[in-house]
């Protein structure tokens, strides 16, 4: 299933939250070499409880606004967890 994400980088805690269809997460991490990608996956995979290469960043590797692929057993999860 695919996931419309907002990501916020530098932030001083991690946490997530649905925007309608768009969840927005922030990461403790920079924009900067791909790490704020690195650990959105980190941050999503610990949420939903799945592997970090069940996730794959389908579009928007250089941007804030992204489309991921979760599995769709676990995507549901999302809603239903507060962030790690």
């Amino acid at each position: 299933m695919e996931i419309r994400v907002r990501v916020v980088p530098n932030a001083k805690r991690v946490r997530m939250e649905r925007e309608g269809d768009v969840l927005k997460v922030w990461v403790d991490a920079p924009a900067r070499d791909g790490k704020a990608n690195k650990r959105l996956v980190e941050i999503i995979a610990k949420a939903i409880g799945v592997k970090k290469s069940g996730i794959r960043i389908v579009r928007g590797e250089k941007s804030r606004e992204k489309i991921i692929e979760v599995p769709d057993h676990a995507a549901r999860r999302l809603s239903d967890r507060p962030a790690p």
